[in-house]
């Protein structure tokens, strides 16, 4: 069997598992990415690999945990957390006393997080609805937990490390109050429903290794989620050069807003 159609077989077999669909991930970074891993772990093949991954469940966690690129820390790229503190939050909250927001991808927890300090900050009398998702499950057990280590905190300010974490060791472990304003779900991004109603949606570096065609369709989707007026939070290296067709319109550096 050539490599190209034990490739397109292991697309196959992981989708059947895991609802993961390879074809919406650029190939050729994919496959370097995976290549590395075989290589890693001595497999010789997509079908030889395939079989480790179903045959060890700590692998195959691991494998899904490397696919989605579960890197996070507090106030990631922080000049952005003061534009959305200073600026963007507050022209949201003279349209709706109560927000609801959207973390897509969040990881292990730390950027619904700190939109939820920032709120709390802002409006101290208010609970916003802050909704975040993440295909993994054992990203999202490690959110509700709420304990991180110290390359997590290297952008959190001393008054709200003070404030909202307990240290421990090298330990820091979030207040329960911040803990219970936000709601962690199970979502596949490419797949399941969205709500719609936001007034704001983040989605920072989730789509790094996304077709075109499926970075268009997500934002789409986006737009479609977005209260008029409501804006689109993303990453530092996924401008969305397209944003006017689909509607948007420019606010900020990586802010992109739904008009009113």
């Amino acid at each position: 069997m050539s490599d190209e159609k034990e490739w397109e077989l292991f697309k196959q077999k992981l989708f059947a598992k895991s609802n993961i669909n390879l074809n919406d991930y650029k190939a050729a970074q994919m496959q370097r990415r995976i290549n590395n891993l075989m290589i890693r772990h001595g497999a010789s093949s997509y079908s030889s690999f395939f079989q480790m991954l179903e045959k060890d469940s700590k692998m195959y966690k691991d494998f899904i945990d490397y696919l989605t690129i579960n890197v996070t820390e507090f106030f990631r790229t922080p000049e952005k957390f003061v534009e959305l503190e200073a600026k963007v939050l507050p022209d949201l909250l003279q349209r709706s006393s109560k927000l609801n927001v959207w973390s897509a991808g969040c990881s292990t927890g730390a950027e619904p997080y700190s939109l939820a300090m920032i709120l709390a900050g802002l409006t101290p009398q208010t609970r916003h609805r802050i909704l975040a998702t993440d295909l993994d499950i054992e990203m999202l057990n490690k959110a509700k937990a709420g304990v991180y280590g110290s390359n997590d905190m290297k952008n959190v300010a001393p008054a709200i490390l003070s404030k909202y974490f307990k240290h421990t060791d090298d330990l820091y472990s979030l207040s329960d109050e911040i803990k219970s304003r936000v709601d962690f779900q199970r979502h596949n991004l490419l797949l399941d429903k969205f709500e719609t109603g936001f007034d704001i949606i983040l989605c920072r570096n989730v789509v790094i290794y996304f077709t075109e065609e499926a970075k268009e369709g997500l934002y789409r989707r986006f737009f479609a989620s977005l209260k008029p007026g409501g804006v689109l939070f993303v990453g530092g290296t996924e401008a969305i050069l397209n944003f006017r067709e689909i509607g948007f319109q420019h606010y900020l550096p990586f802010f992109y807003k739904k008009p009113l």
